[in-house]
């Protein structure tokens, strides 16, 4: 059964920094994007960084500059390192696979159950 878990998240002050990570498993042959999605109380989920396997990445404009994200493809992980983190970063964040392969089957949209980061003023 293919899964993503997540963890890394927790309650930090701001300008304090935080790494998430997001493992995929579950006899997986390939991945294609890799990314980070985030949802604030009463809000929509938002993307919040995207990596291909190729290196390639994509930020939202909230956090280029303090936000890195990058994987490990021979680990199937995903990794979301976030320095100067503000209160408004405060939210829940998911891990996101998009074209995962197992031997099997083939998942267009795979997604954790979520880390949730807490950002104080």
């Amino acid at each position: 059964q293919v899964q993503l878990v997540e963890s890394g998240g927790g309650l930090v002050q701001a300008g304090g920094s935080l790494r998430l990570s997001c493992a995929a498993s579950g006899n997986i042959v390939s991945i294609n994007a890799m990314g980070w999605y985030r949802q604030a109380p009463g809000q929509q989920r938002e993307l919040v960084a995207v990596v291909s396997t190729g290196g390639s990445t994509n930020y939202a404009d909230s956090v280029k500059g303090r936000f890195t994200i990058s994987r490990d493809n021979a680990k199937n992980t995903v990794y979301l390192q976030m320095n100067s983190l503000m209160p408004e970063d405060t939210a829940k964040y998911y891990c996101y696979a998009a074209d995962l392969r197992t031997m099997i089957h083939r998942h267009l949209e795979v997604w954790g159950q979520g880390t949730l980061v807490t950002v104080s003023s």
